[in-house]
């Protein structure tokens, strides 16, 4: 009788079940996923050539396109990349990255690159990085190996190790100052502490809390003279004598432009003559409104639907509690985005400088992104392995 050693049973176990070979997962991608993360980054790259080539077509400047171009494809390769590696390997990891990530913020502060009154960008040759876009991913993958660990309900001591995980990065980000990414980053927070057993009135005491700090900031008067003015425009929609305002006007009127089907690709008046300020950037909607109309919108808008559909789907299928939490947090992440993007070009929320997911121009938050949905990916491939 032949004596087989314990590495050639292993080999030929592995040949007989198909799920332990390394390309099991792909077996099991989300193409929907995909195929809407893909179409949504073709409208936007669409939209970016619209707002950016001006009237003189001929003499048309590519920077914006060619450089958007280059970010999602660099992103979809580091999608790939999210994918491949397995999640639970990469949670090992939570905590060097967190720490760089906070590393990264501190230094932005003293020597980042000042854009848009926000020192929040450095400066790496024709490139600039914002690092609290990646950032917001080390705090979805920190929060959550955090919080698998427990299955009961959130004591007080792991509720405030968890609310200071999120803290820490947002108060960084707050004082650059960026209000609309702290915001993203507390609204991360919430929902992972409701997916990881938040008690309601510890629900209540955070609010609180949260709302007292950023009042106390905002009247400690931590934010530059513009970010008041949005958030006057806000309050006081009837006011026109703020840069916000006239933003926030000439927005909707670009919307209003587009009726139900839209002026036609590259005819929109307010998108040729560049009277919406950031339109390439935190208004790239108003384009998608002025140019398709409600329909463009409504499919745009759909694209998102199912993003954030597909995203739930891989939370609930997840085979453990971390990849769950994971999932959430790209979701509640994406969603934020997605509703405050869109809802400030409609007036029915502040400007925050939030840009639209994939569609809007910006390395940082295209490639986070990608990344994001990478680890979607990732966890919802290997829910059987």
């Amino acid at each position: 009788m032949s004596v087989i050693s314990l590495e050639d049973r292993r080999d030929r176990d592995r040949e007989r079940d198909p799920h332990s070979s390394p390309y099991a997962p792909w077996m099991h991608i989300d193409l929907l996923l995909v195929l809407a993360a893909a179409g949504l980054a073709v409208i936007g790259v669409a939209a970016i050539y619209s707002t950016t080539r001006g009237r003189d077509v001929e003499n048309f400047n590519d920077y914006f396109l060619d450089r958007q171009t280059l970010f999602v494809v660099a992103g979809a390769l580091l999608m790939v990349f999210a994918a491949w590696v397995p999640y639970q390997e990469l949670a090992k990891f939570a905590v060097s990255i967190y720490a760089v990530g906070i590393l990264s913020l501190i230094v932005v502060l003293a020597l980042g690159e000042e854009v848009n009154g926000a020192r929040s960008w450095y400066r790496v040759g024709e490139f600039q990085l914002q690092p609290s876009e990646f950032q917001k991913l080390a705090v979805i993958v920190a929060v959550s190996a955090f919080l698998s660990r427990y299955e009961d309900h959130m004591t007080v001591p792991r509720l405030f190790f968890a609310v200071g995980i999120v803290a820490w990065p947002g108060l960084l980000v707050f004082y650059q100052p960026d209000v609309g990414t702290a915001l993203i980053y507390v609204f991360i927070g919430f929902v992972l502490l409701l997916i990881g057993g938040i008690r309601f009135r510890q629900v209540i005491g955070i609010a609180l809390i949260a709302t007292t700090v950023m009042a106390l900031m905002i009247n400690a008067n931590m934010l530059d003279a513009y970010q008041r003015d949005r958030l006057g425009t806000f309050v006081d929609p009837s006011s026109d004598i703020t840069e916000a305002a006239f933003q926030q006007r000439q927005a909707q009127i670009a919307i209003g432009n587009g009726g139900v089907q839209g002026t036609g690709y590259g005819e929109g008046s307010q998108t040729l003559s560049g009277l919406v300020p950031q339109q390439h950037t935190d208004f790239i909607f108003t384009v998608v409104g002025e140019e398709f109309g409600f329909v463009g919108a409504a499919i745009t808008l759909g694209l998102y639907a199912i993003l954030l559909l597909r995203i739930l789907q891989a939370a609930r299928l997840a085979r453990d509690r971390l990849g769950a939490l994971i999932c959430s947090g790209v979701f509640a992440m994406i969603l934020f985005q997605v509703f405050e993007a869109v809802g400030m070009t409609l007036g029915i929320t502040p400007i925050t400088g939030i840009p639209l997911p994939l569609v809007s121009y910006g390395g940082s938050s295209a490639i986070a992104t990608l990344i994001g949905l990478g680890l979607v990916l990732n966890v919802r491939m290997r829910r059987f392995v």
